[in-house]
């Protein structure tokens, strides 16, 4: 997408996770810092602190494992390879099964669920040694919600995924 369309889409997507947590009524939330080619979570996150909601956000380990940050406005560093990671206390990768909504990055979502990230895992594995019925929201663009997306083994199906103009869930049960 341009960075003109990213920027209409921008509200859309803020008015989804804002509908999405509404609705669970969250008190505590995963996310995560979004890259400028990702949907936006910026407001959302923005939103959320200023309605006393405590958001968590990711900090990948070398290990393959994620540690979470307790998200706090405008503090946030970068690592060696660009991307934006929050800065503060380690939660330590339990700390993801004690949120009401989990909302994760994907490159794709199948009509089945499945997500498709980008190759590293992290994901997958802090979803599948999770023990909480947290739902797991895959926030995409439109364009990236596809048929079918490749997958293996280890990989983790979606509850549902988020778009600015629409909210898909799955039935993943069975998957």
């Amino acid at each position: 997408m341009t960075s003109s369309e990213q920027e209409s889409t921008a509200a859309g997507l803020r008015d989804k996770l804002i509908e999405v947590t509404t609705a669970h009524h969250a008190s505590r939330v995963a996310c995560y810092l979004s890259t400028g080619e990702e949907p936006p979570t910026r407001e959302y996150l923005e939103w959320a602190h200023d309605q006393g909601i405590s958001v968590i956000l990711p900090l990948s380990r070398e290990d393959g494992l994620m540690d979470w940050v307790a998200y706090t406005p405008g503090v946030e560093g970068v690592d060696v390879t660009g991307m934006p990671v929050p800065v503060g206390e380690l939660l330590g990768p339990i700390a993801l099964a004690e949120v009401d909504v989990i909302f994760v990055p994907a490159a794709g979502v199948g009509a089945d669920g499945m997500r498709l990230g980008w190759g590293r895992g992290y994901y997958d594995r802090a979803l599948g040694s999770l023990n909480n019925e947290a739902p797991v929201y895959a926030v995409v663009y439109d364009n990236e919600i596809l048929d079918e997306v490749p997958s293996e083994n280890h990989d983790q199906p979606v509850d549902a995924a988020l778009t600015p103009t629409r909210t898909m869930t799955f039935d993943t049960a069975s998957s």
